[in-house]
């Protein structure tokens, strides 16, 4: 019984929830870590619950109720007031937009809030991420990271800003961080930054759910729908990342026959409607690309000039140096690894290991074997994902052989 995984999958919307209960994030959270602490007791002795999300959002709104009416009886305004709100309102929300978890998102990235905060504390309190993720995520230090977001909810509480989902008007004000709060979930399910796992299903899943909510209340959107678009093409090559013992299998690698057509076919769509619009944008951008490598039935057939094309304009409007590193990846194979490694060490991001896996790679391209270990050293030292150490292992210990 992982109640670990139980609870990356089901705290999110607990929190969610609770938090439209009560109108406080501090006592969701708290009430959802208590419940959970309580199924730590109960479930390796009475089994798991039919409904193992449903339990622990019962048991922390009980949990919560407990709490308040201990503090309302004490005079404390605030406790009577979210005991009330709690009283009268149901658990489940009415509607297919009203959604709990896309309230909450709108709420975390209200512009009253530092764009990084708005996104750090959606993904804590939805994601299931905890700080030391986050600030993996952000490359920043972990107490960097947990001050952000402790002065986000504090921002939140002390600013009133209300738990909803804005008016059409406040929409597209809104729609940046809420698109990069979600793209980030789907990132942390595809390549989990820890764990055992390569692949955490559950954030892949919700983070499609959220983007097909998003794109059902912005129809008219298109990076909505280029966000929706590169979370179906990337989610529909995720049976095939993966070897039947768990290790990592890069894209030149896959087996394409294990690509999930049907999400192709529709992801494709949405990119053709994007590109009808005439006003793109990062993520219709980077759906494009997944477009092309969706449309090879081969590595070999991979339109890489077309790709370079789309990263360079990808580039033009996010110049950041992660872009550029992932740019350097289709220069190598349009103008050989020589240019992409010249590129590449233009670029500073001595702290994340995909950086030094790809100048690995690179150098193992040119010969140069004894560099790419010692490249292939820097990227092990950063990674924390099992499956992505055990890759990087043998890539290591096979460039060592060659030095020899």
């Amino acid at each position: 019984m992982d109640i670990a995984a139980i609870f990356r999958a089901e705290s999110g919307r607990s929190v969610a929830t609770l938090v439209r209960l009560f109108g406080s994030i501090d006592i969701a959270e708290e009430a959802v870590q208590d419940a959970f602490a309580v199924a730590l007791e109960r479930w390796p002795a009475a089994g798991l619950p039919p409904k193992p999300g449903a339990w622990i959002t019962t048991t922390a709104r009980n949990r919560a109720i407990d709490r308040l009416r201990r503090e309302s009886s004490r005079h404390d305004r605030h406790a009577q007031a979210a005991l009330l709100q709690a009283d009268t309102e149901p658990i489940e929300p009415a509607g297919p937009v009203n959604d709990d978890r896309l309230r909450l998102i709108f709420t975390c990235c209200h512009p009253a809030l530092a764009p990084e905060a708005q996104i750090a504390l959606t993904l804590r309190l939805l994601g299931g991420l905890q700080t030391p993720e986050i600030a993996r995520a952000f490359l920043v230090q972990e107490s960097t990271m947990a001050a952000r977001i402790t002065r986000a909810k504090k921002k939140i509480a002390g600013a009133k800003i209300p738990y909803r989902v804005p008016g059409d008007a406040e929409l597209p004000d809104r729609l940046r961080p809420v698109l990069a709060v979600v793209y980030l979930i789907f990132n942390e399910g595809y390549t989990a930054s820890s764990g055992d796992d390569l692949v955490r299903e559950d954030l892949c899943a919700e983070a499609i759910r959220l983007g097909r909510l998003l794109a059902e209340l912005m129809p008219d959107e298109a990076e909505v729908l280029g966000l929706l678009g590169l979370l179906l093409l990337s989610e529909s090559r995720r049976p095939a990342r993966t070897a039947p013992d768990g290790s990592l299998v890069l894209l030149p690698d896959q087996d394409r026959s294990l690509w999930n057509r049907d999400l192709i076919v529709e992801g494709q769509a949405l990119v053709r409607a994007c590109l009808r619009r005439s006003r793109p944008g990062p993520y219709q951008i980077q759906a494009a690309i997944n477009a092309v490598h969706s449309d090879a039935p081969t590595a070999a057939d991979t339109d890489w000039s077309q790709i370079l094309a789309l990263y360079g304009q990808l580039l033009a409007l996010n110049p950041t140096p992660i872009v550029a590193l992932n740019r350097a990846v289709a220069l190598a194979e349009v103008q050989g690894p020589s240019a992409a490694l010249a590129a590449v060490d233009e670029l500073h991001l001595p702290d994340y290991h995909l950086f030094h896996s790809t100048r690995a790679e690179l150098l193992t391209r040119l010969g140069r074997h004894a560099e790419a270990a010692e490249a292939y050293d820097a990227a092990l030292a950063l990674a924390t994902n099992a499956a992505e150490r055990s890759f990087l292992a043998d890539k290591e210990r096979s460039a060592r052989r060659r030095t020899g």
